[in-house]
């Protein structure tokens, strides 16, 4: 589908009723919004469900735990699997596909990793898998409540980290969105790639995922090459008020639409966001911005 359609719909307010349902088996009923409480022992009582995904270019298996009685953080969705699917498709062939004009040219071993960051990890599929097949240097984060979930499936998956391409590696960090107290935690690094999926459901959640992202920017000496790779799946009209605020700081292109599921009107859609080139970074920090926030 052509990037530009897609961008429109997202744009287009007047097809479905307000908070109208569009996809069909896949829509689900949202429960009330994760505050980020405190962290949760394991439950003996809930049996761990574990999930195996293969990643057929460097013929290695993840495994992935899930808790749905726990939230949405701690399910897996499916722009999440659209991304592992884009990931895997890359490495076996990097000269095609949606990625290849954002990993071209990067460098690589041994000059140096890749280096990624993951926003609303959840279960770590991405990020685990951008570290087993790229052989990436990836920092995975959410609410500090997930934290614990997300570190089992990363050790889950450490002998595939050390049998992966170029011996990726994974670190898992509490970020909590529009909190520059949780983006001075993640250190300096320079990040090439930020990831997200299916992290686009709350409208109180769209403020503090866009004050974050325009942190990680200007905050880079490379912000310009830098790209924000999200996975969508639109459930609700509201979602486009995010792209239309998204898109004062950022250009977005769409990048890929899967087909939709059976019963589907839309499938998982990629976007690429950029930060705008003819806009004026101030290179501050978090603290600095936060009375800015508006801007976006």
């Amino acid at each position: 589908m052509n990037g530009d359609a897609v961008a429109s719909r997202d744009d287009d307010d007047d097809d479905d009723d307000d908070d109208a349902d569009i996809t069909g088996p896949l829509a689900i009923l949202l429960p009330p919004p994760e505050d980020g409480g405190g962290e949760e022992e394991d439950d003996p009582a809930e049996p761990d469900q574990l999930e195996h995904h293969r990643l057929r270019s460097v013929n290695a298996t993840i495994a992935i735990r899930q808790l749905p009685s726990r939230g949405l953080s701690f399910q897996l969705w499916p722009a999440a699997t659209t991304l592992l699917n884009l990931l895997d498709s890359h490495v076996s062939d990097p000269a095609v596909g949606p990625l290849s004009p954002i990993l071209a040219g990067r460098p690589q071993p041994p000059r140096r990793r890749l280096s990624f960051l993951e926003l609303g990890s959840g279960t770590g599929l991405v990020g685990i898998a951008a570290a087993v097949a790229l052989g990436a240097d990836v920092t995975v984060t959410d609410l500090p409540h997930v934290v614990p979930n997300l570190q089992f499936s990363v050790d889950a998956n450490a002998a595939a980290l050390a049998a992966g391409a170029g011996g990726g590696s994974v670190r898992v960090v509490p970020l909590r969105w529009g909190e520059a107290a949780d983006v001075g935690a993640l250190g300096e690094e320079e990040y090439d790639v930020i990831l997200a999926s299916d992290v686009v459901y709350y409208d109180h959640l769209y403020e503090p995922l866009l004050e974050t992202l325009r942190w990680l920017f200007e905050r880079s000496e490379r912000r310009e090459e830098m790209v924000f790779v999200m996975a969508h799946l639109r459930r609700w009209k509201k979602d486009s008020a995010f792209f239309l605020k998204a898109r004062k700081a950022f250009d977005v292109e769409a990048i890929h639409t899967d087909k939709p599921c059976q019963g589907s009107r839309i499938g998982v859609v990629v976007y690429r966001f950029n930060w705008k080139r003819k806009r004026t970074a101030k290179s501050a920090t978090p603290s600095d911005t936060t009375a800015s926030s508006d801007e976006i």
